[in-house]
């Protein structure tokens, strides 16, 4: 494993060994830049009513709204974090800082769909270059035995804004029009970007070629792919759209394989992948993601349409689980000092996988009590494995990849979160219209809103199935949090510190210029 990183705006004589003097402010500064995107990617769902009543938008519209972002930013990921370690993190982050916020500001100012289908494209292009960057960043400024600890500040913001989002959008909602939700993200953004340019140091990676080659094949491939999920929901795993999704995402990520294999400079270092802390981490990851978004896609209908909860209240009611899961961040970062990642990421997922074992037991009678005992649980197993997996993962990588490193760290995420909406949504569906009586008419069967609004006839078969149907789904995350916590144990080293001591020992050697 190498180390070159190569400070050339707000240079340091500490060395990476000793940390950035600033590196607490960087880390606030990082934790503002990501905020933005978990926020903005949480609250959009909240403004469909608006959007399809104020700009006429069609339920296909909407989607298109939702997706386009997705898209964008999954497909871009992995070349922008290359690009990062090409040409500078810290100028991949004052970019794509710049184009969220713009895009954010010309969202506010549509009036037809396609303008704001659009702008969130903008907006995806942005995200995909600022989001490797804060990480990349966070790992070049703090010395090894402080990355725990920034990680799990990094993880906590990530977890509040999750549940921020429907907070915020539901108040901005109650009070202003839907483009506020958008207009919120500009002064975040410029925040941001007055303390990058003030603070945070420029790293990059050794001068190497452009692979223009891999990056198409790899947009190609993770476009691909993330749409056919994104279809699985509407159209069914058996559909073609779906299939041929998978098909074209899959020959082109083979394509990429075989063209990384063979380059002189290739976009990403395949050899990661035969590491057991980067490839079993990744899984585990994407286990630990597939628990997530799912997750919220069930809770927030339940607190709105079966407890009667309004969107700001709806938001509110989901705050225990973000206090949890920062409070046992701070935790996991402390115990993974004397535990193995491996004994902290299964023990995460262990417990994940008890308070998804709660949740199926929560019913349209048993209200809000018994909900937030398991997402109590759930926040405390997040908090456990969330640095350890995190940290693992970019310890892992070598310094002068850091940027698609941490890109494929979020890839990783978006795949897990994209399987979780996808799979766990359509075991909701399809459980909900099963649980439904013979008398709901079939046009009405496919989601609770829209039995809801046949009348107060159907309201109590409605909420009783769809707490039935949520149950199932629960039962689908028991498994997948379940299995990824095997994963951990049966792939992981048993060892303590066994990455971060070989990290620490090369950060301390002195830097390539």
């Amino acid at each position: 494993m190498s180390y070159s990183v190569r400070v050339t705006s707000t240079s340091f004589e500490s060395g990476p060994a000793a940390g950035h003097p600033k590196r607490w402010l960087i880390l606030l500064i990082l934790c503002l830049s990501l905020l933005v995107l978990v926020v903005d990617n949480t609250v959009l769902n909240l403004a469909i009513p608006s959007l399809m009543r104020d700009l006429s938008a069609t339920p296909a519209d909407v989607q298109w709204i939702i997706d386009a972002y997705i898209l964008v930013f999954a497909g871009l990921l992995l070349t922008a974090g290359s690009l990062s370690d090409r040409y500078g993190r810290r100028r991949m982050l004052l970019i794509g800082l710049v184009l969220f916020g713009a895009a954010s500001l010309l969202a506010t100012l549509a009036t037809t769909p396609w303008q704001l289908i659009a702008c969130r494209a903008l907006m995806g292009v942005g995200g995909s270059l600022l989001m490797p960057s804060t990480l990349s960043l966070l790992f070049t400024v703090f010395p090894p035995e402080e990355q725990r600890k920034a990680m799990a500040g990094w993880s906590a913001v990530a977890m509040v804004g999750v549940v921020a989002g429907p907070t915020i959008g539901g108040f901005l909602l109650n009070h202003f029009w839907w483009g506020s939700i958008f207009l919120m993200n500009v002064p975040i953004a410029v925040l941001a970007i007055i303390g990058t340019l003030a603070l945070i140091p420029e790293s990059k990676g050794p001068a190497r070629a452009v692979d223009p080659a891999g990056a198409v094949l790899s947009m190609i491939g993770m476009t691909a792919v993330v749409w056919a999920i994104i279809c699985i929901p509407a159209d069914g795993f058996g559909s073609a759209k779906v299939l041929g999704g998978l098909l074209v995402g899959g020959l082109a990520l083979v394509g990429f394989a075989l063209w990384e294999r063979r380059s002189a400079h290739p976009m990403v270092p395949l050899e990661l992948f035969r590491d057991r802390n980067f490839s079993g981490t990744s899984f585990s990851i994407v286990l630990l993601s597939f628990t997530a978004g799912g997750l919220m896609l069930a809770l927030t209908q339940y607190l709105q349409f079966a407890l009667g909860y309004g969107p700001l209240k709806a938001g509110l009611a989901l705050i225990p689980y973000a206090v949890a899961a920062t409070l046992f961040n701070g935790l996991g970062a402390t115990l993974g000092k004397k535990l193995a990642d491996r004994t902290l990421i299964a023990s995460g997922l262990a417990v994940i996988a008890v308070g998804f074992g709660i949740l199926t037991q929560v019913t349209v009678s048993s209200g809000y009590g018994l909900l937030i005992l398991g997402l109590l649980v759930m926040g405390v197993g997040a908090g456990l494995a969330g640095p350890a997996a995190y940290t693992l993962l970019m310890q892992s990588v070598p310094a002068e990849h850091r940027g698609v490193g941490s890109a494929m760290n979020d890839t990783v995420q978006q795949t897990g979160a994209a399987l979780s909406i996808a799979v766990l949504g359509s075991v909701l569906a399809a459980a909900y219209s099963a649980a439904l009586p013979d008398s709901v008419p079939e046009a009405a069967r496919g989601s609770i809103a829209e039995t809801l609004a046949l009348g107060p006839a159907f309201a109590d078969a409605a909420r009783s199935a769809f707490a039935d149907a949520m149950s199932i789904s629960m039962t689908a995350g028991l498994v997948g949090s379940g299995l990824g916590a095997v994963v951990a144990l049966v792939v992981l080293p048993r060892k303590r510190g066994a990455v971060e001591k070989e990290f620490a020992e090369v950060s301390s050697r002195p830097r390539s210029e």
